[in-house]
């Protein structure tokens, strides 16, 4: 393993801060790029291998991109953590900040878990051209599926609030985009819920499937609309990506991060500026479009690589 060039670290760490938040998976774009350039690409860029130094760079991408994330969403996060903070000092669960910040940490958990029980598992065994392509496929036709599950469900209705739950009088219509507004309605998920969308990321251990189409797809299908089912996964992808670098730091400082440092940097720094830059367009993108064209991409992606592949 010569290690990482500069072109390899320019294109992947821009790739991996676009694809991490966008619906199509970051992984899997990883795993198939360098499989079809193939020579050195394919070489140095394996993710499977135990050793290879693609790992170190992996996680200062991932760390770049929770940076990223906490940076767009400061204002959210300090309100969360004081909410959290409260409930544990007042030992009281009432507030929409409150709820939403134990929502958040139940969500985690199961991915969590998963995460560092399968993680390597799932990456040596399925971290692979041709099984990636196929799961990008399938990541496609569940974002359509979610899709269809959300006009099946009707979420679209306008957001009313004021008065109480029920009430017919004194209700005003709200902005649906409104932070504010959108993690009130987003705190009554409900635990059981909350788990269900978290744990939906565990599928995301698989190379090809999307943990943010994952997430989505399970708001939409309980009952969330878009704009709301995307910020709750982008919520749930901070910590989840920050504690998959934080917990890998080691692989960066040791042995595996010589010699390829300069290029996690440069890497990590664009991967950064790509999720600031994609979170912010997808949530505005959310607020009236669709997962279809996601899913078409991933569906003709994953077949045209499967065809590469397999003729080449």
């Amino acid at each position: 393993m010569s290690g990482l060039s500069w072109a390899e670290a320019l294109v992947i760490g821009a790739l991996q801060g676009v694809a991490e938040l966008f619906p199509v998976s970051s992984l899997g774009h990883s795993i198939l790029l360098p499989a079809l350039v193939g020579g050195s690409w394919a070489q140095d860029l394996n993710v499977s291998a135990p050793e290879s130094p693609y790992l170190a760079f992996v996680v200062g991408l991932h760390v770049a991109t929770a940076i990223a994330l906490i940076i767009y969403f400061r204002k959210d996060w300090l309100r969360i953590l004081r909410g959290l903070a409260t409930s544990v000092a007042r030992r009281e669960i009432a507030t929409p900040d409150q709820r939403l910040a134990w929502l958040l940490i139940l969500a985690t958990i199961p991915v969590g878990i998963a995460g560092l029980t399968l993680e390597h598992l799932f990456r040596t065994v399925f971290s692979k051209p041709v099984p990636t392509a196929a799961f990008l496929v399938i990541n496609g036709l569940v974002l359509l599926l979610g899709e269809r599950l959300r006009t099946r469900v009707g979420t679209e209705a306008p957001i009313r609030i004021g008065g109480d739950v029920g009430a017919a009088d004194d209700t005003v219509v709200l902005p649906a985009v409104d932070p504010l507004v959108t993690d009130r309605r987003l705190s009554l998920l409900g635990g059981p819920r909350a788990v269900a969308i978290g744990s939906a990321q565990i599928a995301a251990l698989l190379p090809g499937i999307s943990r943010s189409g994952a997430a989505m797809v399970a708001g939409l299908s309980l009952g969330l609309n878009r704009s709301d089912a995307a910020r709750f996964s982008f919520l749930l992808a901070t910590p989840v990506i920050l504690a998959a670098g934080v917990l890998k730091l080691g692989d960066l400082a040791g042995p595996l991060g010589d010699g390829v440092r300069p290029q996690i940097l440069v890497g990590s720094l664009l991967s950064g500026v790509g999720a600031y830059l994609s979170v912010r367009f997808l949530t505005r993108y959310f607020e009236e479009r669709s997962l279809r064209p996601f899913g078409v991409y991933c569906i003709a992606a994953g077949v045209a690589s499967l065809l590469w592949i397999s003729l080449r």
